[in-house]
């Protein structure tokens, strides 16, 4: 199985959701660079979010490496765009590995891991992976995909929500 690295987003949703042994079921193993370590739990836990505890907690029972990424990764990769420190290491770190999988949610980012020609997939790509590897039901990736959808804490649109819902719909229809 190839590397996976993750940044904020889909950590922090999975978090709320207390769906994080989704990335376990899926991926074995999931790296997660230092910035974005310090930006979900260190920050998280100065702000009293409680998603924060849960994705130490979870973190330090799968024991997966916090990987602190080297200045000479960091200085071979030039960032097209204005990235947020956790952003830019995952990225980074994917520039240096083969065929890596990278999980981000933000539209920035992800639009620069395209230009990297990255593999790539958001949170509502992993619970929609999870739908099709047989860990969640469809009522349950439904539901899920709802919660994200209506809560405000989540920056997920709703009409991107809606978008996979149909996808899921019509994948189920044919």
């Amino acid at each position: 199985m190839s590397d996976v690295l993750c940044d904020a987003g889909p950590l922090v949703v999975l978090g709320k959701l207390n769906r994080l042994e989704l990335l376990d079921e899926l991926y074995g193993e999931v790296q997660i660079p230092r910035a974005v370590y310090e930006e979900v739990v260190t920050a998280g836990l100065a702000r009293g979010a409680s998603d924060a505890q849960t994705v130490r907690l979870f973190l330090q029972r799968q024991q997966w490496p916090i990987v602190t990424v080297l200045p000479t990764v960091l200085a071979a990769y030039t960032p097209q765009a204005n990235l947020d420190p956790g952003e830019t290491e995952v990225l980074a770190l994917a520039q240096s590995l083969t065929d890596p999988l990278v999980l981000l949610d933000d539209e920035v980012a992800r639009n620069e891991a395209r230009r990297l020609k990255l593999r790539l997939r958001g949170t509502l790509g992993v619970l929609v992976q999870a739908h099709r590897s047989g860990f969640l039901t469809l009522g349950q990736v439904e539901l899920l995909i709802q919660e994200i959808a209506a809560r405000p804490d989540i920056w997920i649109s709703a009409k991107l929500c809606e978008q996979v819902l149909a996808s899921l719909h019509k994948g189920e229809t044919t």
